[in-house]
């Protein structure tokens, strides 16, 4: 890999992992399910207007759009609001991974490799350490996180089935079609009052930090990763996603003053050294590695 692709591989990984702050800094002032409208309405326009409409089923381009986008990122961001920490947040969402294994052995009778089987129960640890310490407040948030990362393995399975060659078009119409689905979401849940004040009080770094999650996260990061897979092995692409929560947690101590403690390195090393397990088993398989934590 030459030092020009290690360089946007590791602008992607730092685009994706200060995402979570970002998140955390709009939940301060927008409602969840407004947020996510936001966020993916933004991504659609003015994109949609650009770039042709995908050549994959209308309705696997809308399903990935729902799982991936309105369910995924709905969930998310309702169990950050809740409560559970930003850097744990972006660590236990990984686990979307086991869930795909889960769904694609139930799915095609695939058998599932013993080392997978390994990895997923050492990250399974993980999770039960974080969830023991987690105060009972804030559980429900965890419980959130952790139906988001099954929403994320649901999209994996659909998106398998898109085998598009324009990935980017895929995620800017999948993108519109979740801001429309989410829209009633976040209209009966939350009320067109409480998000027509949520969006009349955005400031300047309140916009901002919407525009960083819609076009440099959601559009620049997915383009650089399938350009990446483009021109290297998925093999050889892939690990760089374990990163991730890797910054995002750094990122939450620095600018959140999220406290370092010994259980969260512990869950740390034990839910990232279950996903390496995990990446290692799927080497020889590309399709496997090809969805990026968008």
């Amino acid at each position: 890999m030459s030092a020009a692709h290690l360089a946007a591989a590791l602008l992607m990984v730092v685009i994706w992992g200060f995402n979570f702050v970002v998140i955390r800094w709009g939940l301060d002032d927008v409602p969840p399910m407004t947020l996510t409208f936001l966020r993916f309405a933004l991504a659609a326009f003015p994109a949609v207007l650009f770039v042709r409409r995908p050549q994959p089923s209308w309705r696997l381009v809308t399903g990935y759009g729902l799982f991936a986008f309105t369910v995924q990122f709905g969930l998310l961001f309702a169990g950050m609001q809740a409560g559970m920490p930003t850097g744990l947040a972006s660590l236990v969402i990984q686990v979307q991974a086991f869930f795909t294994i889960g769904l694609v052995a139930l799915l095609t009778h695939e058998r599932t490799k013993p080392v997978q089987l390994v990895g997923a129960t050492i990250a399974g640890a993980g999770l039960v350490l974080v969830a023991f310490h987690l105060p009972p407040s804030t559980r429900v948030g965890f419980l959130l996180v952790v139906a988001a990362a099954a929403s994320w393995a649901i999209a994996n399975v659909i998106v398998k089935r898109i085998h598009s060659e324009q990935p980017l078009p895929v995620v800017v119409w999948a993108s519109a079609a979740a801001s429309i689905m989410m829209l009633p979401v976040a209209l009966v849940l939350e009320g067109p009052a409480a998000m027509w004040a949520a969006v009349s009080a955005m400031d300047t770094p309140a916009w901002l930090g919407l525009a960083f999650q819609a076009w440099p996260t959601t559009l620049l990061a997915f383009g650089i990763w399938a350009w990446l897979l483009r021109q290297h092995p998925a093999a050889l692409i892939a690990p760089f996603t374990l990163l991730v929560p890797i910054v995002a947690m750094s990122l939450a101590v620095w600018l959140l003053g999220e406290e370092i403690t010994w259980w969260k390195l512990t869950a740390i090393a034990l839910v990232l050294s279950g996903l390496a397990l995990n990446v290692i088993a799927s080497r020889a398989r590309r399709d496997d590695l090809i969805t990026p934590p968008v």
